[in-house]
């Protein structure tokens, strides 16, 4: 903090907690283990971060490379590992500068570290690996943050599906007794039974349990 205004690397690590504290919040609520959503490997592929540091940024410390080129570095080597060909080969430089729309000398020197990265050649690298606007440049809290969020999404979409089945299985317990069985499940049971007075039985309670929950007529 200065004069009263929050800098980049703090608005960016209050997005970030904020962020973590979701989504530990919604893998509790879901049962989710939390090794599982703050698996740092895959976190780390996801954001570009190195894992080190994921896991230091994870744990509320302050991390993270503050040189632009240099954590472009990072991130395009990650590309590099993580991104690869169909064969499962890295991407040549002249694949690389083929794709981006540059020479191969000036893909060998920001690969190579021999050259400043423009927001040109980062956006054309980012195309070429087919990752979002900002991979190769964001404050590592920023976008360890931003990987983090989809996690979040996911979770969310779980969660919003458990509420539906939930309210659904409460509103009409014929349909759970379905989605418990189904009908063959149902009927394979009842062709169980020694006799016809017990299928005879399983009948009677079937009808008794159809009229008890009759749907209101739409």
């Amino acid at each position: 903090m200065s004069d009263g205004f929050e800098s980049p690397d703090d608005a960016a690590t209050a997005v970030l907690t904020a962020v973590v504290a979701r989504v530990t919040a919604l893998a509790d609520r879901l049962g989710v283990p939390h090794g599982q959503v703050f698996d740092t490997g895959r976190l780390s592929v996801a954001s570009g971060v190195p894992e080190p540091v994921v896991k230091v940024l994870l744990s509320g410390r302050p991390a993270g490379e503050p040189d632009v080129q240099a954590r472009f570095l990072q991130r395009l080597d990650l590309l590099r590992r993580t991104r690869l060909k169909p064969n499962g080969r890295k991407y040549t430089q002249q694949e690389i500068a083929d794709g981006a729309g540059m020479s191969r000398q000036q893909a060998g020197a920001l690969i190579n570290g021999d050259r400043r990265p423009t927001m040109e050649h980062c956006d054309a690298i980012q195309r070429f690996f087919r990752v979002h606007a900002g991979f190769l440049t964001a404050e590592d809290p920023e976008a360890l943050a931003g990987a983090l969020q989809h996690t979040e999404q996911e979770l969310l979409h779980k969660l919003a599906d458990r509420e539906r089945e939930a309210a659904a299985s409460a509103r009409d317990p014929l349909e759970r007794l379905l989605q418990d069985h189904g009908v063959r499940g149902i009927a394979w049971r009842a062709a169980q039974l020694p006799t016809d007075q017990h299928r005879d039985k399983v009948a009677e309670w079937l009808d008794m349990l159809l009229e008890s929950v009759k749907r209101p007529e739409s």
